[in-house]
């Protein structure tokens, strides 16, 4: 007790103790930093707290502040260890019981409050904790930015050796929200409906309007040369308010018939038909490129004042027709009426999974069965995604698994699947023959 009291090892107690609360904050400060809201952040930064400014600063140049920040706290603990054995020495003398003595006792101390605590009070408020420390991290971090660098050339260097790029970033503003998203709906804090919309405002800038569209092979199209009673009918029996005119081959479109125009025609003629000119009361088509981007066509169609467009591939035959509710059926979901299916195309099965339709939409059929068939790119269709990945126009009868469904050719005419059974399944990727 008499060598504990002698001022030389007081001292070394007060350094120690000293060390610990830097081994502490710098522990709190790396929790904080890197579990703080970007979101909350900048809210803050835009109300004007310059604190939350160097955060944000510091949080973009991760690499660095988690370099420092690692960097000063092994010196103060690698300085409070060396410190404790001496300690530890001048009190019972250089023996390994001594030395082992000091080991353990700096590990509790290290473990305990210098980690576990700061840590868990840091990860309790981790925003409210990062706006405290953000200057002297931010001091600390340039102060030892040499050290750093040379320790992160280093580092990078290494990694690349083992093929590991430290700038690739899988991970984007867009995916942390989905992430986010899902989480809240699967601890029910969000609708699924809900969920679905923040998908599409995240992905329809991504998004061509060929991925939109409805395709040729579904448009309801009008003979120019048809008679006016037949027009008519066709016209009623469509269920469009609008829809394109063609003469003689349906490539040749000369218009757009409007609902509303041809009732005014009608009436016009107190309701003889046999005199109405079609071309005459068709508006002029509007042609579109397949390539153009989704968000551009909405900005087109409010700018314009059009619901409207056909859409043609490079070489100017037509691919398809897109509307303003093609767009916004992306963003909100399914826009029904009094003649819309719930999904034109898709059958539920009390056994579970689903007839689908050949021509509809992945996306269109993972909102409405909660799937995750993959639709990022590459095949628009369901039919599309199943004659990629067999690499082949398959036969009715086949059977495919892929990404965790099991896909079951209905109904094929000429090369086009006409309809599918689609089931979850647990079954590895695989091709069959026939059933």
């Amino acid at each position: 007790m008499q060598a504990f009291l002698e001022p030389q090892n007081l001292i070394l107690v007060g350094v120690i103790l000293t060390l610990l609360i830097f081994s502490g904050f710098f522990s709190s400060s790396e929790t904080a930093l890197t579990a703080a809201s970007r979101v909350r952040m900048h809210a803050a930064e835009k109300d004007g707290d310059k604190r939350a400014s160097i955060v944000q600063r510091l949080m973009n140049m991760r690499e660095r502040l988690l370099g420092g920040i690692l960097l000063g706290n092994n010196l103060v603990n690698i300085l409070a260890s060396v410190l404790t054995t001496t300690l530890f020495t001048n009190i019972f003398g250089g023996s390994a019981a001594a030395l082992a003595a000091a080991t353990a006792v700096m590990t509790a101390l290290i473990l305990i409050f210098a980690e576990v605590l700061p840590k868990t009070y840091a990860i309790s408020q981790p925003d409210k904790l990062a706006l405290i420390v953000a200057r002297p991290i931010n001091l600390i971090v340039k102060l030892l930015s040499p050290i750093v660098s040379v320790v992160q050339i280093i580092v990078n260097g290494v990694l690349r050796v083992f093929g590991i790029d430290t700038n690739a970033s899988a991970w984007t503003a867009a995916d942390e929200i989905k992430g986010a998203v899902d989480l809240h709906l699967q601890e029910g804090g969000v609708a699924k409906r809900a969920r679905d919309q923040i998908y599409g405002v995240l992905e329809i800038g991504e998004m061509s309007i060929e991925e939109v569209m409805t395709h040729r092979r579904n448009v309801a199209m009008i003979d120019a040369d048809a008679p006016p009673d037949q027009i008519i009918k066709e016209f009623i029996a469509s269920g469009h308010s609008r829809i394109p005119v063609y003469r003689g081959d349906s490539d040749n479109v000369i218009g757009v018939l409007h609902m509303k125009d041809l009732l005014k025609a009608v009436t016009r003629t107190n309701g003889s038909v046999e005199t109405l000119d079609i071309k005459k009361i068709s508006r002029d088509a509007w042609f579109v490129p397949e390539t153009t981007s989704a968000v551009k066509q909405l900005r087109a169609f409010q700018q314009k004042r059009e619901h409207f467009a056909l859409v043609v591939d490079e070489y100017g035959s037509l691919m398809g027709v897109i509307s303003l509710e093609d767009i916004l059926e992306e963003i909100v979901g399914d826009i029904q009426d009094e003649y819309d299916e719930e999904l034109a195309g898709v059958t539920r099965l009390k056994e579970g999974g689903a007839t689908v339709r050949g021509d509809v939409a992945i996306r269109d059929l993972n909102r409405a069965m909660d799937w995750k068939l993959p639709d990022d790119e590459g095949p628009v269709t369901v039919a599309g995604l199943v004659i990629h990945e067999s690499q082949t126009i398959p036969n009715a009868g086949q059977v495919f698994a892929y990404h965790g469904y099991r896909f079951e050719i209905l109904k094929k005419q000429r090369n086009q699947i006409q309809s599918l059974k689609i089931k979850k399944t647990f079954e590895p990727d695989m091709r069959s023959e026939q059933n």
